[in-house]
């Protein structure tokens, strides 16, 4: 039996699953359109590698990432690509970002897939290539890039592989019924996690409130190596570091990730993932979601394709909008309110809830802390959760970074416990916010400092090189000077050195050589300028008509830039201000060319 230990804190909420676990996963279908996200997951946004109007196959590639922290978006079913552009998604904000709009065709076409019989032949570097390929990230948390994930540093050897099958937060049982249903292609796609990372144990850790779901993954596992371990419900023993802590006994360090001390945690929907990608050659184009709540009719799981808008889901689910007074997407303890139904299912949504108001009341009003100490109590990061309030309540930010405000995994424990009522999580997620800004803004003026001494380093490097040549150049001269007076002395001692007052009289007659051909060369000038200024005229109207052109064309890329509040708006109103200084400047100097040739022009008085 595996041995199990405890971590710190902890709570025990209404867990409200078996709203959902009395049917088995359906399949939702295609709605009359899909929204795919370019980013749904951390890091760089995939690129579009469709046009508008391009139809498209079930599983091709429509965005790509060409370097980078990223994974790619791929088609869920046949259709034509309608828009490309801004549209609503998950976001806590209710941010909108860049989508790509896909009109389903009905036909649910493949393109051609490659699935691998025995990856075992391939390299490993080959079998992320293709995990990579099939837009795999995270499914359980914030979707990190499973790829990048399955290949740590070669200094943190992985030696405990740990599948997450807790799923430990009220309402949600989308892993619960993937387990039940789908154990063989769970464990398979464990498998070919485990031959990448070579560990030397493999575990999966499920709460003792899943008796299903561990019977099936037994069966599923016979002649293996793989362990299954049964842990206590308690909320949030499905967090990373806590079910590591349950498993192993060890901690991850803060500030660390856990191949710190040599273990990995993988969610159960990105194992399934995985091992349809390998062994059937399917990208991520789909995922279990629970649909639950007492304002829907039929709450269960749904196996939904990605981008389809939460209003249909919910459809599916027989929803009942004179009861709901409250759509929250995710659990009751992490997850966010909706504002609008708009927007689409994503590589991380695992759950949306319709609550009625007796459901999920409205929090009552925040009273002032009364020091009771519960927050601290039940967190399960050991933080300390009042100053860490006080501290964000007072934008004293720096304080609250000391106090390993990172190391918050947002639980919403304290939250839950508070007889106060304090959004306390709301208070850390905005102190994490406004410390991510300073970090940016500190990021961007110290390369701005970097360029800058740079370019003094430059100008400083070129200013010693013409010094460097200034000086070669006198020394030449001085040499010179130096060898033709010592050769002027050799020659007077040779006694071939020439008359010094007939010396002098040739030097004369040079000098006026010399000022009479200028004196002509200036006469010539004169007497050719009036064409010359009329050309340079020319060239100042040619210059100022150019100079208008680039200032109107400036201006339109700022006014452009302001109404989509891009992040150059700074930098392209500097360069509007600099190119209206070069339309005075250009007017000025044909206003001075003209008024120079009608003086010269004029008759000259006797």
């Amino acid at each position: 039996m595996t041995k199990l230990w405890d971590f710190s804190g902890g709570v025990h909420p209404a867990e409200h699953k078996q709203i959902s676990t009395s049917r088995p996963i359906q399949v939702a279908g295609i709605p009359g359109q899909l929204v795919l996200p370019l980013q749904q997951h951390i890091g760089e946004p995939a690129k579009p590698v469709v046009d508008i109007g391009d139809r498209v196959l079930k599983g091709q590639k429509i965005a790509n990432v060409d370097h980078g922290m990223g994974v790619p978006v791929h088609a869920p079913t046949s259709g034509v690509i309608e828009r490309i552009g801004n549209h609503p998604v998950p976001h806590p904000s209710g941010m909108s970002d860049t989508c790509i709009v896909l009109i389903p065709d009905g036909k649910d076409e493949w393109c051609e897939r490659y699935p691998v019989s025995d990856y075992r032949k391939l390299d490993r570097d080959q079998v992320l290539e293709i995990i990579l390929s099939a837009g795999i990230s995270g499914m359980g948390g914030a979707g990190f890039p499973t790829n990048i994930k399955l290949k740590p540093p070669r200094d943190r050897k992985v030696d405990t592989l740990i599948l997450n099958g807790a799923e430990c937060e009220p309402y949600i049982t989308a892993d619960d019924l993937t387990m039940r249903e789908r154990a063989d292609e769970v464990v398979a796609g464990l498998k070919v996690m485990a031959w990448i990372l070579r560990p030397e144990r493999c575990v999966i850790g499920i709460e003792d409130n899943k008796p299903e779901a561990a019977t099936a993954l037994r069966e599923a596992i016979q002649g293996t190596k793989i362990e299954i371990a049964i842990i206590p419900t308690k909320y949030p023993s499905g967090g990373e570091k806590q079910l590591i802590q349950i498993l192993t006994g060890m901690e991850v360090p803060s500030g660390g990730i856990p191949a710190d001390i040599g273990v990995m945690c993988q969610n159960v929907g990105t194992a399934l993932a995985v091992g349809q990608a390998i062994l059937e050659g399917t990208p991520l184009i789909s995922r279990t979601v629970t649909a639950t709540g007492d304002a829907v009719g039929k709450p269960g799981n749904f196996e939904v394709l990605l981008g389809t808008p939460m209003d249909y889901l919910l459809e599916q689910a027989c929803l009942q909008p004179d009861r709901a007074n409250r759509l929250v997407l995710g659990g009751p303890m992490m997850g966010y309110t909706l504002t609008t139904t708009a927007v689409p299912v994503i590589k991380t949504s695992n759950c949306i809830i319709a609550a009625t108001a007796s459901e999920l009341p409205a929090p009552p009003p925040e009273q002032a802390c009364i020091r009771c100490g519960q927050c601290a109590e039940v967190c399960p990061m050991e933080l300390l959760p009042q100053q860490l309030f006080w501290h964000a309540k007072a934008t004293e930010f720096e304080k609250a970074e000391h106090l390993n405000l990172f190391d918050c995994i947002e639980c919403g424990a304290c939250s839950y416990v508070c007889p106060s009522s304090i959004p306390l999580v709301q208070y850390y997620r905005y102190a994490k916010g406004e410390i991510r800004v300073q970090r940016a803004e500190q990021l961007k003026a110290d390369r701005a400092r970097e360029r800058f001494e740079a370019r003094q380093e430059r100008l400083d490097r070129e200013q010693q090189e013409k010094d460097l040549r200034r000086k070669e150049r006198a020394n030449a001269a001085a040499e010179a000077q130096l060898k033709t007076k010592a050769e002027a002395e050799v020659a007077t001692a040779n006694g071939k050195a020439v008359d010094e007052r007939t010396a002098r009289s040739a030097l004369v007659e040079q000098a006026l050589a010399r000022k009479k051909a200028s004196t002509d060369a200036a006469k010539a000038q004169a007497a050719a300028a009036p064409a010359k200024e009329m050309s340079d005229i020319k060239a100042l109207e040619t210059q100022l008509t150019q100079a208008h052109a680039k200032l109107e064309s400036m201006q339109a890329m700022l006014e452009e830039a302001k109404a989509q509040q891009a992040d150059n708006v700074e930098k392209l109103e500097r360069a509007v201000a600099k190119n209206h200084d070069r339309v005075q400047r250009a007017e000025v100097a044909l206003a001075d060319a003209r008024k120079t040739l009608a003086t010269e022009s004029q008759p000259t008085e006797q």
